[in-house]
């Protein structure tokens, strides 16, 4: 566990494609959401859930924030920026609740690497993963700036703050297999046997 590194667990998108709730859906016998949260158990005592609306994730034993009024995950990333400074947290590790695979290392591999850079993003298979990214918490002005300005990337905001990227390997399972459909929540019970 990292004493100076938050978590936010972003849940505030819609889940249009999985037909809605996606933190609500069940894997390996449990919520999205949870198996996300117990996760981040692992790396901090600091944890939050980015919501849009409380309706999204159901009773929980963790606070929730709101996100930010801002498209897409940049909101729930500035809401958790701001968790993260209010809680003394110099770092800010954002993970997604529908990845169910994280791996266990992903906040010492991306601290080992952020540098002097304001972000460090997970890869796998040659795609990076800017949901599962550990930021400085000192960017907030900028990512305040950044959506202001009327852009949503968290890409673009991590190129404006600087960043580097970490590579996972994918074999057996790429530990960063997102669940956006109910074939996605098949495959993944496939891929782990």
């Amino acid at each position: 566990m990292t004493s100076d590194v938050a978590v936010v667990v972003l849940a505030g998108g819609e889940g249009q494609r999985i037909g809605g709730g996606k933190p609500l859906k069940r894997f390996r016998g449990e919520r999205l959401v949870d198996q996300a949260l117990r996760r981040a158990q692992q790396w901090s005592d600091v944890i939050a859930i980015a919501v849009r609306d409380a309706v999204q994730v159901g009773p929980l034993n963790a606070p929730l924030i709101k996100d930010e009024d801002v498209p897409g995950p940049l909101g729930g990333l500035i809401s958790g920026l701001r968790f993260a400074l209010e809680k003394g947290r110099h770092f800010l590790l954002a993970i997604p609740a529908d990845m169910p695979f994280l791996p266990h290392d992903l906040v010492e591999r991306l601290r080992e690497r952020i540098g002097d850079n304001g972000c460090a993003m997970a890869e796998s298979g040659g795609h990076i993963h800017p949901v599962c990214s550990l930021w400085r918490a000192s960017v907030i002005a900028d990512a305040q700036d950044y959506a202001e300005s009327g852009r949503r990337s968290l890409k673009g905001l991590a190129g404006s703050v600087g960043f580097a990227v970490v590579e996972w390997p994918v074999d057996p399972v790429d530990p960063f297999f997102n669940i956006n459909t109910s074939a996605d929540l098949a495959e993944a019970a496939r891929r782990i046997g």
